[in-house]
């Protein structure tokens, strides 16, 4: 498997919110620290799903369990538990490189030209 993100402590803290433990009814989840690892490399190359390298498993089946996880809240327990942390590097947006799309900026607004005090308006 490649390097993985998450520290022990940290996945020792998270394991027992994520569905699929064998006291969970319903499918037991083979492993979830491999997913929530492919997780993670999506989110840090910003590759798309389909460059999931194959020792993370089906990019498919690696998508479908995110968006399930997406709709259940899951995510939001995870990063409500791993936001304790004091190390908050991950967290941090550089402004300077996060760019609007044109059609996401205000329209352009002409500005009138006004006459200045000391002339004349004829």
């Amino acid at each position: 498997m490649p390097r993985t993100v998450l520290r022990n402590d940290q996945w020792n803290r998270i394991k027992d919110l994520l569905p699929g433990k064998s006291s969970d009814c319903g499918v037991t989840a083979k492993d979830n620290r491999k997913f929530l690892e492919a997780v993670l490399w999506i989110a840090r190359t910003g590759a798309p799903w389909r460059d999931l390298p194959k020792s993370f498993g089906n990019w498919h089946r690696v998508y479908v369990r995110y968006n399930h996880w997406c709709h259940k809240g899951t995510w939001g327990d995870i990063f409500e538990e791993l936001s304790k942390d004091k190390d908050l590097e991950y967290l941090m947006v550089d402004g300077s490189i996060a760019r609007v799309h044109q059609h996401g900026a205000p329209k352009k607004q002409l500005k009138m030209m006004r006459p200045l005090a000391n002339q004349e308006v004829v």
